[in-house]
């Protein structure tokens, strides 16, 4: 009896190591989707594999790497285990009031849902503080901190004919300047605005094609000689520049104050440093209400639609009838920015 109980425990034994140390067996592991390529093509929904691991496309996307672009949602690895590492694990700790929270923590609130803090906060309600807070989708990566939600791949699409002065790494290069645009609000907002700007601005420089206004008849008529500065530059040196086509002494005047370069004396600048276009275009966009009533930044934070934008850089003269076709042009390209981005247009598109 003791040398068979020796034997059965002996077999016992060696069942359990086999058990622990055998590999599982390949029937229950994750199916490997189509393995990912730099040059192809994927949109929203695509699976493609990498590294032994699942991810899904969330928008448009090409030659972005699986792991190190928000676009990518991680679906576990090809044997089975769920998504994890990083933003994508479930494993977010419950939310508790009045403790310190900082942007980009992700918490599990009493109703079940998650949510991701868009602010620093001492422990706001996230249903309650939506400013603060944004619902978050539990297994896909949120969006780098203070990256610009608009990929490289994306903005190529969005400008195939664009002239290589209007670089994407120029358009980065200013977004310090004003860290609020396309960063403020849920990753909805974030992406209207981005669109919402890149429509104006394609609409203004015929796709990021003209760098400088095609009409030389109007260079002289943009110096206000009744301003104390003058245009020290010579009459016809502040024709329209850049994406936003900047134009009038006065202007230039003030987006170099705001931005601490001196456009009065150099407008040149704005034609040749992509860097300093681009942030031309984004003082406007944050700074000026234009004949609108609001600047176009607080107009798609503030959700009062694509409409308002375009109040704000032309008024009268294309809305409320004024150049229906324009506002439509205008239109268009927001509807098919915000499809390249994955997300909706909202509501109150014209003016």
């Amino acid at each position: 009896m003791r040398q068979r109980g020796l034997a059965l425990l002996t077999a016992m034994v060696s069942a359990l190591a086999l058990a622990v140390f055998l590999p599982a067996s390949s029937a229950s592991a994750a199916t490997c989707g189509p393995g990912w390529t730099a040059s192809a093509v994927y949109t929203g929904g695509n699976v493609a594999s990498y590294n032994g691991r699942n991810w899904s496309a969330k928008w448009w996307t090409q030659g972005e790497t699986p792991g190190s672009a928000a676009v990518w949602a991680d679906q576990g690895s090809c044997d089975g285990s769920s998504p994890g590492g990083g933003g994508g694990s479930c494993d977010h700790p419950a939310w508790v009031a009045g403790r310190a929270y900082v942007a980009g923590d992700i918490v599990k609130y009493t109703d079940g849902k998650f949510y991701r803090a868009e602010h620093d906060n001492p422990g706001y309600d996230p249903v309650i503080s939506t400013w603060y807070w944004e619902p978050y989708t539990c297994g896909t990566t949120p969006p780098p901190q203070g990256g610009f939600v608009v990929s490289e791949s994306q903005f190529n699409q969005m400008f195939p004919s664009r002239n290589s002065f209007y670089s994407y790494s120029g358009l980065t290069a200013a977004l310090s300047a004003y860290p609020g645009f396309a960063n403020t609000g849920s990753d909805t907002i974030k992406r209207q605005e981005a669109a919402a700007f890149l429509a104006n601005v394609s609409h203004e420089t015929g796709g990021l094609v003209h760098i400088v206004e095609q009409n030389t008849a109007n260079y002289p008529h943009y110096c206000d000689a009744s301003q104390p500065y003058g245009c020290p530059a010579g009459q016809a040196a502040y024709y329209g520049r850049g994406p936003i086509q900047l134009s009038w002494n006065f202007n230039y005047k003030a987006a170099g104050d705001a931005l601490g370069i001196d456009l009065l004396n150099n407008p040149w600048l704005v034609q040749n440093d992509s860097a300093v276009a681009w942030k031309t275009a984004l003082w406007y966009w944050n700074t000026q209400t234009g004949p609108g009533t609001m600047t176009p930044h607080n107009a798609m934070v503030n959700s009062r639609g694509f409409g308002e934008t375009i109040r704000s850089i032309n008024g009268s003269i294309e809305c409320n009838g004024g150049n229906p076709g324009q506002v439509q042009s205008r239109i268009n390209n927001y509807q098919r920015f915000v499809q390249i981005l994955g997300t909706t247009p909202g509501s109150n598109l014209s003016c």
